[in-house]
């Protein structure tokens, strides 16, 4: 589903020094899994989740994603499947609290450039029903806690059916109870929808949800 060869992703600083983030890291993700990517911070494994998610391009090596390489496509082409391929999580939910938590959910479709096989809107309060939220769809982000916002996120990130959900640090600002909750739920989604899960994290705790762990530390998968 995912496959990295040899990619590496480096920067040039002050024309003199230059940083890898990355080192020929070879990575690869079946489809269905439940794969968590660990380091301390700075390790590159924010680097490595946005490669894989399409969010940043590598400087050298090739990354596969179904069997295309992404080297190979439109930059139109590489948004489109970014919309519809990948949903993101991320530690400080990043909901607009200028619109309610239904609009939130919605959101994705608006960048779409296809015609959907479902209704926005009923597939947006389906999930909300399913995720505990029903009494919640008119109220706004800040109204809600912590573990009510990344639910909201975690929906957000399914409305376009993504084969893949990445999810940087998901319970970063959560207590431990209501983390524990998230990746329960995570865990969830994995088991009985089969979407491949892809989590970044620090924590042991956290990291152990998955069903296969990769440790990066100073760029190079260890």
């Amino acid at each position: 589903m995912i496959k990295l060869v040899n990619v590496s992703k480096e920067y040039i600083i002050d024309s003199e020094y230059t940083f890898y983030a990355l080192k020929k890291a070879n990575v690869e993700i079946k489809e269905k899994e439940f794969v968590s990517i660990m380091g301390p911070s700075g390790s590159g494994k924010s680097t490595l989740m946005h490669i894989i998610g399409l969010l940043d391009k590598p400087t050298t090596g090739k990354v596969f994603i179904l069997e295309r390489e992404i080297s190979k496509i439109t930059d139109d082409q590489l948004s489109t499947l970014r919309n519809e391929f990948v949903g993101f999580v991320f530690q400080q939910f990043n909901l607009i609290n200028k619109l309610t938590v239904l609009e939130n959910v919605m959101l994705p479709t608006i960048y779409c450039r296809k015609e959907l096989d479902f209704d926005p809107t009923d597939r947006a309060v389906e999930i909300l029903e399913n995720f505990g939220l029903k009494g919640k769809m008119n109220s706004y982000p800040n109204k809600l806690s912590g573990g009510q916002q990344q639910r909201v996120a975690i929906a957000r990130a399914l409305m376009m059916k993504p084969k893949l959900i990445l999810a940087d640090e998901p319970t970063g600002n959560l207590d431990s109870k209501t983390g524990h909750e998230i990746m329960m739920l995570l865990e969830k989604l994995n088991k009985e929808e089969k979407i491949t899960i892809v989590l970044v994290t620090h924590e042991t705790d956290i990291a152990a949800y998955a069903k296969r762990v990769i440790k990066i530390r100073d760029g190079e998968i260890v």
